[in-house]
């Protein structure tokens, strides 16, 4: 990696992940950042973290079970059998409730377990948690009274920071003008960069060349499906 690259990856405050890839604070993620950081002090006992796909709620939300030591449960899996299970432990994730709460009543049961007992419970979504279909009305209470933080859409200097990290990680050099150039055109979202990073590197293989502006103009053209001129 050449220093300058380098240097747009440093510029951005690495958190430790605990064993998995350090987690890159920007703006658009700092609260939900900064509430991992306050547990076990935080202001009710079960917060929720909401975020788009891929922009790094499931990453966030390992380094708080690494921390915790909680135990990871998936909320369209949810059953009541989980419920004794997990007074067992310190603290709780489930997450992915956007994608279906299997048993409404054991997740209720869950926060009262949470609440009563002293521990915590960190939940995750791309939805916030108040505004799901949710039958039972004492479950959708709750869920309307959890606090929340949002994950945004990474924001410019993160996609920067993410690009470089990808392509380092491929063993690319590639120059900050071609990063700034990408990011500035790219889709605003952490699948995005991957996705674009693995194409560019394909190109380059196949070509035979180094990762420059107009390879990156092609590659962005091909994936937006339109000619190279529409991304100058």
């Amino acid at each position: 990696m050449s220093t300058a690259s380098e240097q747009l990856l440093l510029d951005l405050p690495h958190r430790a992940a605990l064993g998995v890839h350090d987690f890159l604070i920007s703006p658009s993620n700092r609260a939900a950042a900064d509430m991992i950081d306050l547990w076990p002090h935080w202001p009710q006992a079960s917060v929720a973290v909401v975020a788009p796909p891929h922009a790094g709620k499931t990453h966030l939300g390992n380094v708080w079970r690494l921390k915790s030591g909680a135990a990871r449960l998936q909320a369209p899996a949810l059953c009541e059998a989980d419920v004794p299970a997990a007074a067992s432990h310190r603290a709780l994730l489930v997450e992915d409730l956007h994608a279906g709460i299997a048993d409404e009543r054991a997740l209720f049961h869950l926060l009262n377990l949470v609440r009563e007992h002293k521990l915590s419970m960190l939940l995750t979504s791309r939805t916030p948690p108040g505004e799901l279909e949710v039958s039972l009305p004492d479950l959708r209470s709750r869920l309307r009274a959890l606090p929340l933080v949002a994950i945004e859409p990474p924001d410019e200097a993160l996609l920067k920071a993410v690009l470089v990290k990808h392509f380092s990680d491929r063993q690319l050099v590639v120059e900050p003008g071609v990063i700034a150039y990408i990011a500035l055109r790219m889709e605003r979202s952490m699948e995005a960069a991957a996705t674009l990073v693995a194409e560019v590197d394909r190109a380059a293989m196949a070509a035979h060349r180094k990762v420059t502006r107009a390879l990156a103009a092609e590659v962005l053209a091909h994936v937006a499906g339109a000619p190279p001129g529409a991304h100058e």
